[in-house]
């Protein structure tokens, strides 16, 4: 039985292809020929399925079997007996062969496979060892095929020598040895198998090497191409800088979507009962043959890499579905750059379909307006994909329509003819051969609905085209006469795909030539404007924010040399100031006047102040109680805040004086890093200086330096608070009409003061011939009169000798406040100075490189540059420039790579196929 079955090995299988081969060809049979080749084939079927011969045997031990399967069983064959391991993996091979050859009736196949596997099982157990032996051939092939991991190589430790078969007995049609293809020679050219929709395995994919070899140059050439043309976009809106694209137009349900999905491989287009396509989507596809990632970028929008395809048909319904019912469309591109490895490189830009009715709810021009988008789109150099139903006939197809009024000659229209299905095979044949609407790339029938998946074995997430591929072969094969070979028509999404390749290939050559003429004027322009306007200057966004940003680090260091404890003093000082002379005026000094009243007289004037007992408890508790209220009014904040707000204040001037001040985000950014330093040492600095400063609520001791000082000091204060009153003197001559009106009212306040004269209701109608609004003003003035005397008055008594010694400190309460005031100011100042302005030197120019260097994304600098109006014109030029430069280089490349294309042809071609390359190959 073993020799049987090493028999059977050597001998060609029938496989499905071979069948598949043999039913196209049966209509070139001689006469006779068919009934011959379909007894053969059923002779041959019954013999598989009976066991007549040992031919059913050979499935056994083929190659693709074990590709599929003994990977997965390795490490289980590696710990069980070579006797059990063979039993597994021909059941495993019988029922992998029934489940192919019975197709839909996969569950009556399984039922005949068991008695098979178990009879087939008991005569493999009588020839063990030559099973083993057969076994071991048949892993040696796999092993060739197929990439093992390193620990497996090293746990079998197998000889690496390839076996070659006697007289056919590779496996192959025609004799050829399977072991030829490698799973290097896979990789090499998956790319352009998984772009053009084949299989990964080299044993499907039906082309041959040279064919290959020129796919994967044209997939090179195609991505260069498109590459150039994004970059293109970037430069400039001119149409002499824009290489073509595909522009998919059909009337809506004509299967537009369809197509693209299958072309992509995934349902992500967005879908609805109503007019859901209202922009134009711009598709890039991008062949990634060294991934197995597929995602999707919106490159406007900034979302990154969006992997769900679910999440790309929602974003593209959300976009389209954001432009309102009353207009319906716009010509504002979506743009969707699509990854995969098994995606061909190509530029699509999808439109929204022709109507023929305008609904209810929709404006009446929206025809005219969808049409006007479709024209803008389809003119040259652009080639147009116009989709039709097969159930429609082309003479009302609107996409044709379309076409032939800015092509009238076909020459850069494909046509694609959907639902294929739907018609008779006759019928759909006479349409894709159709005469009366001829176009030059001719037309391609599809069926592009994805198949509901049924039968045995059921796959969850596949890849769309898969399934369409699949469909497809079905419908088409089984209609060998009207869509085989010999018809002469171009069916399935597969060689759509081919074909969209191809044309978009030569189409962009062929206006490569002109776009490059373009592209060296407009260099040599931008050229010359960099060298005139800017000096040949180089700029980039990272290096113009670095040199804004050294420069405002190298003002603040500035700043923080010329800002210490002396300048916090001086403004702790003076805020201290403006609260000792609140204290003075509510205890000591003259009230405002609110009517025109007699005042009371008061006991104990300030006045007599100078002639008072020392020994006065009066004054001596006006004097502790304003000390108190000084030192009790929250001088650790008070102090905080001033030095805060004055640092906060400095770093807006520092903005204003930089080149930050024409940036918003830049200034936000810095204001931001300064309130967040200063606020989050805030409150801890104010506890500090008020646990300090805390002493001097109880007792304050006092030198005669620091006495002398206050009262050289508090004379100063003095006379600026009697210039201020001045000053508002003058406001108020001026606000009434001169010194003399002002004068006149004074005159009747007093008046009315001393009793002189009663005024009543004077706030309402007013007094005197006066009115209400310049009494008050009369009042303001007294007032001011009044205070500046008392001022004028204290400036003597500080001056006097009453004042030059401490111990009369209750005599002259505006020295001894004073003197309080500075220790307090010396005392808060110095833990300022530890706990908040040093802190805030030190990490004030790191939060400035957190937010403003670093940290910042590619995007962010680039926006802040362009914030600038000068730097963005230069940042254009620049870029524009580099760009230009970038696209010849690219297209200097496409050169070198087409002449090693023709190198490469050159050896093995006769003449006139060398020169047809060229052709086909020729960029420039």
């Amino acid at each position: 039985m073993s020799g049987r079955l090493i028999a059977a090995a050597g001998r060609l299988p029938f496989t499905r292809s071979a069948a598949m081969n043999a039913s196209r060809q049966y209509h070139q049979l001689p006469s006779g020929g068919l009934l011959r080749a379909d007894a053969a084939v059923r002779a041959t079927r019954r013999r598989m399925w009976y066991g007549g011969n040992s031919f059913h045997n050979a499935v056994i031990v083929r190659n693709a079997s074990f590709i599929r399967f003994l990977p997965k069983l390795a490490a289980k064959l590696i710990r069980i007996p070579a006797m059990a391991g063979g039993v597994t993996v021909a059941g495993l091979a019988w029922l992998q062969y029934q489940a192919s050859a019975a197709g839909n009736y996969a569950w009556d196949t399984i039922n005949a496979a068991k008695n098979t596997v178990s009879g087939t099982a008991s005569g493999i157990f009588g020839g063990a060892k030559d099973i083993a032996d057969q076994m071991s051939k048949g892993w040696q092939s796999t092993k060739d095929q197929v990439e093992l991991p390193e620990w497996m190589q090293k746990v079998l430790r197998l000889q690496e020598e390839i076996g070659t078969g006697k007289d056919g007995g590779g496996g192959g049609p025609g004799g050829e040895d399977p072991k030829r293809s490698r799973i290097g020679a896979a990789a090499a050219v998956g790319g352009s198998a998984a772009a053009y929709g084949y299989e990964h395995s080299p044993e499907d994919d039906p082309r041959g090497s040279e064919e290959v070899a020129k796919d994967d140059q044209m997939m090179l050439l195609t991505k260069k191409m498109i590459e150039i043309r994004n970059i293109l976009q970037k430069v400039g809106q001119s149409s002499t800088l824009t290489l073509p694209s595909i522009v998919v137009i059909g009337s809506q349900s004509s299967g537009k979507s369809s197509v693209l999905e299958a072309i992509v491989g995934h349902e992500f287009l967005p879908k609805g009962t109503n007019m859901v396509t209202r922009r134009p989507i711009e598709l890039t596809l991008i062949n990634t043959p060294g991934s197995n990632t597929e995602y999707g970028e919106f490159p406007d929008l900034g979302l990154g890499k969006i992997s769900d395809f679910s999440s790309i048909q929602r974003t593209l319904t959300e976009l389209n579905l954001a432009v309102p019912d009353s207009q319906c469309v716009s010509d504002d591109p979506i743009r969707l750059s699509i990854s995969s490895p098994n995606v061909p490189d190509l530029s699509l830009i999808d439109l929204p379909g022709y109507i023929q009715v305008v609904g209810h709810n929709q404006p009446l021009e929206l025809k005219q307006k969808i049409s006007e988008l479709c024209d803008k789109y389809i003119q040259a150099p652009n080639v147009i994909l116009a989709i039709s139903a097969a159930d429609v006939d082309l003479a009302n197809s609107a996409a044709l329509r379309a076409s032939r009024r800015v092509d009238p000659r076909g020459e850069r229209t494909i046509g694609v003819v959907t639902k294929m299905d739907l018609v008779d095979a006759v019928r759909g044949s006479a349409i894709l051969n159709d005469r009366q609407y001829p176009l030059r790339l001719g037309y391609v029938g599809v069926v592009s609905r994805v198949p509901t998946p049924t039968g045995l074995f059921k796959t969850g997430k596949t890849n769309v085209l898969t399934a369409i591929t699949k469909n497809e072969n079905a419908y088409f094969s089984s209609h060998p006469l009207e869509f085989g070979p010999g018809s002469e028509v171009s069916v399935g999404t597969t060689t759509l795909r081919k074909k969209l390749m191809h044309v978009l290939e030569q189409t962009m050559s062929a206006s490569l030539q002109a776009t490059s003429d373009a592209i060296q004027q407009e260099l040599e322009e931008a050229t010359y404007e960099f060298k005139v306007q800017y000096n040949d200057r180089p700029l980039s966004a990272e290096s113009y924010l670095a040199e804004s940003l050294d420069a405002f680090k190298h003002s603040f260091k500035q700043f923080a040399e010329e800002f210490g404890r002396p300048q916090m003093h001086e403004l702790l000082k003076n805020e201290l100031d403006q609260r000792v002379l609140d204290l003075l005026a509510a205890r000591y000094w003259n009230k405002p006047i609110t009517d025109l009243s007699v005042p009371v007289l008061e006991p104990d004037n300030l006045a007599d102040l100078p002639k008072a007992d020392p020994e006065s408890l009066f004054w001596h508790r006006r004097l502790d109680a304003s000390t108190s209220s000084l030192t009790k009014l929250g001088v650790g904040r008070l102090a905080t805040t001033v030095v805060a707000s004055s640092i906060q204040s400095h770093v807006d001037n520092l903005i204003g004086q930089s080149t930050f001040v024409s940036h918003p985000f830049a200034r936000q950014a810095i204001t931001e890093a300064a309130s967040s330093i200063l606020n989050d040492r805030f409150y801890s600095t104010s506890d500090q200086v008020e646990n300090c400063i805390k002493p001097f609520k109880f007792d304050i001791d006092m030198e005669d330096r620091e006495w002398t000082q206050g009262r050289e000091h508090v004379q100063g204060v003095l006379k600026k608070e009697l210039q201020a009153c001045e000053g508002a003197m003058q406001d108020l001559e001026s606000t009434v009409g001169g010194r003399r009106k002002l004068k006149e009212v004074l005159n009747f306040v007093d008046k009315a003061r001393k009793g002189d004269i009663i005024v009543e209701n004077e706030n309402q109608a007013g007094a005197g011939g006066f009115s209400a609004a310049l009494l008050q003003k009369g009042r303001e003035a007294a007032f001011l009169r009044d205070r500046a005397d008392i001022i004028k008055m204290r400036l003597m008594a500080v001056k006097s000798k009453q004042c030059a010694s401490m111990k009369n400190k209750y005599h002259c309460p505006e020295v001894f406040l004073d003197a309080v005031a500075t220790k307090l100011a010396s005392t808060a100042v110095l833990f300022l100075n530890v706990e908040l302005l040093s802190e805030f030197y030190y990490n004030f120019p790191r939060e400035l490189d957190t937010r403003l260097g670093r940290h910042l994304s590619e995007e962010d600098v680039e926006k802040f540059a362009k914030e600038d109006p000068k730097i963005k014109k230069h940042l254009e030029v620049i870029r524009r420039k580099e760009l230009l430069e970038l696209v010849l280089d690219k297209m200097e490349s496409l050169r070198q790579l087409e002449g090693r294309e023709g190198q490469r042809l050159k050896p093995g071609s006769k003449k006139g196929g060398a020169e047809k390359e060229k052709g086909r190959w020729g960029l420039f």
